[in-house]
């Protein structure tokens, strides 16, 4: 492959007074969309020392007539070459940019905060969308998760650091579904989960699919791989399987025959699931009180290997007003692979017809929920 010998991509690096690091300049070409914002993977096809006024260039890129995404990043004299950090966006040490055959790009940015104060001049359309979602990223990040420290050694807060995660994934969905630019929408999807956990999301992964399945490019491909039905999760607007269940009572019984008039919600806990637990005492026991003659069922599946442990954890509960199942093999359930997920708590809201139309709401969201649709 040939390479441009003109420096197409250059700029200047701040540093701190009195710096004594050497650093390097790296550019890296994501092979494939899972490389992308990953530490260790892509392509390294350039690199550039970074001189005592901060000045870099980069010479020498492939030629192409094709818009490519490259990963630019800053590393210390030593350190990786193909490192990217993901932990806070206010110090991770790369960007991702768009360039195209013949154009120029004049790069600014702080070495302590490289992803942060990034900056390119006149940037063209798909590259000022990209600095956007860092925008998104960051100010997301700041509000949910920034100098957040949970104490989740006993899980008593599991779910609060959950709900935090996702409404800062909920930010870049956004950005992702309502983006016209397929570069931008694939960062943002790696952004969401730079390590490939999508079990909480896959609706996203689904819509993305859906909207970029035509689009000429290899990782359009790849993504609706990754988002076929049936390796993702039980999607909402999706049937939920009519599984055969073992009861606690010794029946087998099908899913179906037990459905609420109304609503069921299908829990998947554990006894000892300590957020599982709480949801049981908490949340719902009073919703069962109040609306089971309304029509609400609940069906229970334990992700259990101890009879006694999971009978104990019912009778303390006061779970026992509902069904509960279990085939008491733990991870290695076969319901647990009919649904496709391995993380709990988890929950599927079904209507009278056993559609999926919620998913894994908690605390005081499942009781809004629960309420608004009795009231319809």
């Amino acid at each position: 492959m040939g390479c441009s010998e003109r420096p197409s991509i250059y700029g200047i690096i701040h540093f701190p007074e009195n710096s004594n690091y050497q650093h390097t300049v790296y550019l890296i070409q994501p092979q494939h969309l899972n490389e992308l914002a990953a530490p260790f993977f892509g392509k390294v096809i350039d690199s550039a020392i970074i001189d005592d006024q901060g000045f870099f260039e980069l010479k020498h890129l492939p030629q192409t007539s094709e818009p490519m995404l490259l990963e630019i990043a800053i590393q210390k004299q030593g350190d990786h070459l193909n490192y990217l950090q993901n932990d806070d966006p206010a110090t991770n040490n790369y960007m991702v940019f768009v360039w195209e055959k013949d154009e120029t790009i004049d790069i600014t940015a702080s070495a302590a905060a490289f992803q942060q104060t990034f900056s390119i001049e006149n940037p063209s359309p798909v590259n000022t969308s990209l600095l956007t979602l860092r925008e998104v990223k960051q100010n997301s990040f700041q509000k949910y998760l920034q100098n957040k420290h949970w104490e989740v050694h006993d899980g008593t807060q599991l779910m609060e650091k959950e709900e935090a995660v996702l409404n800062y994934q909920k930010t870049l969905i956004d950005f992702a579904n309502n983006s016209t630019q397929f570069f931008p929408s694939m960062l943002a999807l790696r952004w969401v989960s730079p390590q490939n956990d999508y079990e909480r999301v896959p609706e996203f992964l689904f819509q993305q699919c859906e909207q970029w399945r035509d689009y000429n490019h290899p990782w359009a491909n790849e993504l609706c791989e990754k988002a076929d039905k049936e390796t993702l999760p039980v999607l909402v607007g999706d049937p939920f399987p009519n599984a055969n269940l073992p009861l606690s009572t010794g029946e087998i019984t099908s899913l179906y025959a037990h459905l609420g008039k109304k609503l069921t919600i299908v829990d998947v806990w554990a006894s000892w699931c300590v957020p599982c637990r709480k949801e049981n005492r908490d949340i719902l026991v009073p919703l069962w009180e109040q609306y089971y003659e309304k029509g609400f069922q609940i069906i229970a599946y334990g992700l259990e290997t101890s009879e006694e442990a999971w009978n104990t954890a019912i009778e303390k509960d006061g779970a026992y007003r509902w069904l509960h199942a279990s085939d008491l093999q733990g991870d290695e359930a076969a319901f647990m692979k009919t649904l496709r997920i391995q993380t709990i708590p988890a929950n599927f809201i079904l209507d009278a017809e056993g559609k999926v139309i919620a998913k894994n709401l908690h605390g005081a969201d499942l009781q809004r929920f629960v309420a608004t649709y009795f009231q319809q």
